[in-house]
């Protein structure tokens, strides 16, 4: 592979993680504080879901050979946000994650649950889906009439961004949004210094409210709206891996991390289409190499989990809020067509 090659391949790697967290960053941390975590064990969480995502995505992408991304389940998040706290507290949220990564699991190893799954009628599918993203995607306008200049900023930068590089929209508009944030910030410096996150482990708690509340809405979401359009994205680019053993090895690590207060990982629609697309390399056979990358990068990336963290948890929501509901814009467009698309 000659430099300019290796170079090429770099930085579409680090665009597909740059882009796979700032986008949908803040839709994980207001997740997860919606669901009772405190900013350590939120802190846990994004470190850890974003470490494993990417050596998961790592290790599938070398082994097969084919640009395999992993991303967390943003409308799952989504979900979790407007659940808000479920019996158990963050345990039994914690718990609810354990138990969806083991029905994805399942889903893996066992065909006709699979099969099932797959045989929901995909207008119902995205009508769950849209109802689940609608509340945060007027969160921009919301913020419209409460901080008018400031959400004019984000919206403005997402508008103009969507127009001639839709790939940076969300993630520029959410760096808008944290700019303003740290400027208005009494405690900037303090919020935005460089410390490591530390796992926290949490003790899962297993109430059936919970698991009937957030982990089967959580299995059936991150299947329909995450695992079966990755595995789309994947097999319109001309790759056909087994999508067993992708839903088993990203369950089996789903309910690994749990414990730490990690949200589920699973296939990447969005940032798949960046790997696996002929803008990422022009030969298929080398376009793994660049998913690859974007694993390293998000392992890289983790380290600033705590700073995020702090600059969200310790600001007013309408910014964070309106910059995730932008991030979400498009899965709600789609979701919207897909509902209404059979009569």
């Amino acid at each position: 592979m000659s430099s300019a090659s290796r170079l090429h391949v770099l930085s579409a790697g680090l665009l597909v993680s740059l882009v796979g967290f700032a986008s949908a960053a803040a839709v994980v941390i207001k997740g997860l504080e919606a669901a009772g975590a405190s900013e350590g064990e939120i802190a846990s969480g994004l470190a850890v879901v974003t470490v494993v995502m990417g050596l998961v995505g790592l290790g599938l992408s070398r082994a097969s050979r084919m640009p395999i991304s992993i991303a967390w389940t943003t409308p799952g998040m989504a979900l979790l946000a407007t659940t808000g706290a479920v019996p158990g507290g963050f345990a039994g949220v914690v718990g609810a994650f354990v138990v969806t990564g083991v029905m994805i699991v399942v889903a893996g190893l066992w065909e006709p649950l699979g099969r099932l799954v797959a045989a929901i009628p995909r207008p119902i599918a995205a009508a769950m889906l849209a109802g689940i993203l609608m509340k945060l995607c007027l969160a921009p306008f919301v913020a419209l009439g409460k901080a008018p200049l400031a959400a004019l900023a984000v919206l403005v930068t997402w508008l103009v961004l969507f127009r001639f590089a839709r790939v940076w929209a969300a993630p520029a508009a959410a760096a808008v949004a944290l700019v303003i944030i740290a400027l208005g910030e009494a405690n900037a410096a303090t919020a935005l210094a460089f410390h490591w996150p530390i796992p926290v482990l949490i003790r899962p708690v297993f109430d059936l409210q919970a698991l009937i509340s957030v982990a089967l809405p959580l299995f059936l979401v991150t299947m329909a709206s995450q695992n079966i359009p990755g595995y789309a994205v994947l097999a319109t680019n001309g790759y056909h891996p087994r999508f067993g053993p992708l839903l088993v090895a990203t369950g089996f690590a789903s309910a690994l991390i749990a414990p730490f207060g990690a949200p589920t990982v699973n296939l990447a629609a969005i940032t798949a289409a960046l790997a696996a697309g002929p803008d990422a390399h022009p030969d298929p056979a080398r376009r793994w190499t660049v998913a690859a990358v974007a694993g390293l990068g998000y392992v890289v990336i983790a380290a600033f989990a705590a700073v995020a963290v702090g600059l969200v948890t310790r600001s007013s929501p309408l910014l964070v809020e309106a910059a995730a509901g932008l991030a979400l814009l498009g899965a709600l467009g789609a979701s919207l067509n897909s509902a209404i698309s059979d009569e």
